[in-house]
């Protein structure tokens, strides 16, 4: 019964979600494309012995390549079924994935009512369900185990606060725990929570995202934007969040960090022109990096605004210190593992409870240093930027935070082994 009132509810709420996506297309246009597929409806016939692998967005994309290579790697008479809910995630994955070809098909995942989530199963017949990181969808799940289509969610994590939300809707969420057919959690506190929560057959396997390997080629392409910086020093702000970029231009504005060239990356490309006049407003000499030819950049910028998708690992490559956007606020903080597996020292801000094992094992090695606020990140990085001893010994602790936590991948396989 609780399902289906959170079934009328979708389909109450649908007007509403079409408007929203056609409002965000007036930035985004890909929120315009494929809104069919959005409903259950696909005109592309599906390949023979899907794995579907369902990615939300553009960090869990990223996450799942290692993962993703894996499958393809030991199961060749298989293909991938590749699901987003997002135009960043979906183009993040054909960056990722097009070398793949045929054996591997994108789309987006339809809303959660169980008529578009049937529709979708009957016509892909996956022979399992790979869910990323803290997807769980009741009717989705319902549908798996109706159809027979074991459920697995991988790469798993679970903060106090979302397990807080999902026991408010017990009956609704503790169903959908139930007919996961195995769980692989990032950490022992993840995997108690998900027990908590009510998901069977739950494994601590680590995270995947710890498997990522740079790409030398976004190596290559963040050594020639440093080469364009210069010798300056460079902070790198990553997957900023709204609110965050006026806290920390407002302390850099006051910082007297002159010699320093900050680049800052907001999270969600729609905000790229917002940002840029905030950078603007505040009289900062700037430059966008969708804009750069092959000079050098001019001495007297202080902002390269970062408005270019699919080269973080490029940014982090590029600068000497990484500050980790999502943290000042209270928004959960972003994955810090990439800047680290590039071997750069990390701040994050107070806020990092999506990320709560990962972050505090990084402090406790020195690879990552907690600031309060924006001008404490600020003087943070200034400190360690004219430091050259404890800023290469962070970088060095980081790069081997990364390297000793890998592995998590092949658990994963093993744990997914029996069920493809």
């Amino acid at each position: 019964m609780t399902r289906l009132l959170y079934s009328i509810a979708w389909w109450l709420a649908l007007p509403l979600v079409l408007g929203r996506l056609w409002w965000r297309g007036r930035k985004e246009p890909g929120y315009r494309q494929h809104m069919a597929e959005r409903f259950g409806f696909y005109s592309k016939k599906p390949a023979q012995n899907l794995i579907w692998v369902h990615a939300v967005s553009v960090g869990e994309t990223r996450a799942a390549e290692p993962l993703v290579d894996a499958l393809l790697r030991a199961y060749p008479e298989h293909a991938i079924l590749l699901t987003h809910m997002t135009p960043t995630g979906r183009a993040t994955g054909q960056a990722l994935f097009g070398k793949h070809g045929a054996r591997l098909t994108q789309c987006y995942l339809p809303y959660d009512t169980g008529w578009m989530m049937r529709r979708f199963l009957r016509h892909f017949a996956p022979c399992i369900c790979i869910l990323m990181e803290t997807e769980v969808w009741p009717n989705l799940i319902a549908q798996c185990v109706s159809l027979h289509v074991p459920v697995a969610l991988v790469n798993a994590r679970l903060s106090e606060r979302s397990l807080a939300k999902a026991q408010r809707l017990s009956a609704l969420m503790s169903e959908a725990a139930r007919g996961f057919s195995c769980v692989a959690a990032q950490t022992d506190a993840d995997a108690e929570r998900l027990r908590r929560f009510g998901a069977p057959n739950v494994h601590v396997t680590g995270s995947v995202k710890f498997d990522v390997t740079p790409p030398e080629q976004a190596l290559a392409k963040g050594a020639a934007l440093r080469a364009q910086m210069g010798a300056q020093p460079v902070l790198l702000c990553a997957s900023t969040r709204e609110g965050e970029e006026n806290l920390i231009l407002d302390a850099l504005t006051t910082s007297g960090m002159d010699d320093v060239l900050t680049v800052l990356v907001p999270r969600h490309p729609q905000r790229f022109d917002e940002v840029a006049k905030m950078i603007e407003a505040r009289g900062l000499e700037m430059c966008r990096r969708s804009a750069l030819d092959a000079d050098a950049i001019a001495s007297d910028v202080r902002v390269m605004l970062g408005d270019s998708m699919g080269e973080m690992f490029a940014y982090y490559a590029a600068c000497d210190i990484a500050f980790i956007g999502g943290s000042l606020l209270p928004l959960g903080g972003q994955n810090l593992i990439e800047a680290c597996a590039v071997g750069k020292p990390v701040l994050i801000g107070p806020h990092t409870f999506n990320f709560a094992t990962v972050s505090e094992d990084a402090i406790a090695v020195g690879a990552a240093l907690r600031i309060p606020d924006a001008a404490a990140m600020i003087a943070a990085a200034m400190k360690l930027l004219h430091t050259d001893t404890e800023l290469a010994n962070m970088g060095s602790n980081a790069q081997a935070f990364a390297q000793q936590h890998r592995g998590a991948t092949e658990r994963t396989m093993a744990l997914l082994k029996p069920l493809i």
